[in-house]
């Protein structure tokens, strides 16, 4: 077998195994938390006929390795549970915790790319220039506005926004409240402020990990071959430096891609954006918890996936990383 697709598996198992423990924390978290669920969910004035018919139409009367080997079963196959919300009455219908999650993650990852597409590449531009023109006026200039942008907390930076970008200017939508019926213009409008304040955030991590990347690989042996040459810098930059300097620009840029995914709760929760972050306060406040298991095992898949890809993609391009030594 080929030692990269040998890595690749090797990689693939231990995310696994990763995400199992992950599986195990976060249900059996849940268990050591004190106070009962049903008397949370249902109210003080809950009678026992009524907490006992919650628990068990919640299963939470079943002893918890077999609650686990069946929550652990159906999350496999995509199947969370029901809401704690819909088992209030007796005579409500159980809803589906996939029902409630799909629209909001579909939601957030369409936040998420549209912030990806827009990062990234400037990101990486920013990056390669300030390299390039190593200490001058523009790559300072580029590093202290970084630095500021990375110094500020998410939600001050969203109502920042929101002062200037959308009630002194009205140039963006305030909130970016959507919906089922809401068309994919207004709703790519409607997210441009989110899209904004995710850009400030990780534009930074990024072109200052590309940055240091290719500094540091310029001061090698073959680059200052290739500059005495006579090869002007800039393709110095691109066909030389760069192609070495994937693996780590592919790890900060998955990183970030993560937390595109796994950190917008704030940026959600300012903007009122109906995503999977939004569910997830909304849940913890209603102790809703399957929801809130369901959240943190996607949140954990997305953040170990987006791990494994930069891992994968670093080895590629670099296969010396197959033998540290």
């Amino acid at each position: 077998m080929h030692p990269v697709i040998r890595t690749c598996i090797q990689r693939l198992a231990l995310g696994i195994a990763t995400l199992w423990v992950v599986s195990v924390i976060v249900f059996g978290m849940f268990e050591l938390l004190p106070g009962n669920f049903a008397q949370a969910v249902l109210g003080q004035s809950a009678t026992p006929e009524i907490v006992e018919n919650f628990n068990k139409r919640a299963g939470l009367d079943r002893p918890f390795l077999e609650r686990y080997g069946t929550w652990l079963a159906g999350a496999v196959q995509g199947d969370f549970g029901v809401t704690f919300g819909s088992l209030t009455s007796a005579g409500t219908q159980a809803r589906t915790v996939a029902s409630i999650i799909m629209p909001r993650l579909e939601n957030t990852l369409f936040l998420a790319a549209v912030a990806a597409a827009c990062s990234v590449p400037l990101a990486l531009g920013l990056g390669l220039l300030a390299a390039l023109y190593r200490n001058s006026i523009f790559d300072r200039v580029v590093n202290a506005a970084t630095l500021v942008s990375i110094s500020f907390p998410e939600f001050f930076v969203g109502y920042i926004l929101m002062l200037f970008l959308a009630v002194e200017h009205p140039w963006f939508y305030a909130t970016a409240s959507v919906d089922s019926t809401t068309s994919f213009w207004e709703h790519l409008a409607r997210i441009g402020l989110p899209v904004i304040g995710l850009t400030l955030v990780i534009v930074a991590h990024m072109m200052r990990m590309t940055r240091a990347a290719i500094i540091n690989l310029l001061s090698s042996p073959f680059i200052e071959m290739a500059r005495l040459k006579g090869m002007p810098p800039s393709r110095v930059v691109w066909h030389h430096a760069l192609p070495n300097a994937w693996a780590p620009i592919a790890t900060v840029v998955a990183l970030n891609l993560a937390y595109l995914v796994v950190g917008v709760v704030v940026i959600e929760v300012v903007f009122n954006y109906p995503g999977i972050g939004q569910l997830m306060v909304d849940a913890v406040q209603s102790r809703d918890i399957p929801v809130v298991q369901a959240c943190a095992i996607i949140f954990a898949t997305v953040y170990i996936l987006l791990n494994l890809s930069a891992d994968i993609i670093g080895i590629a391009t670099n296969p010396r990383l197959l033998h540290p030594r």
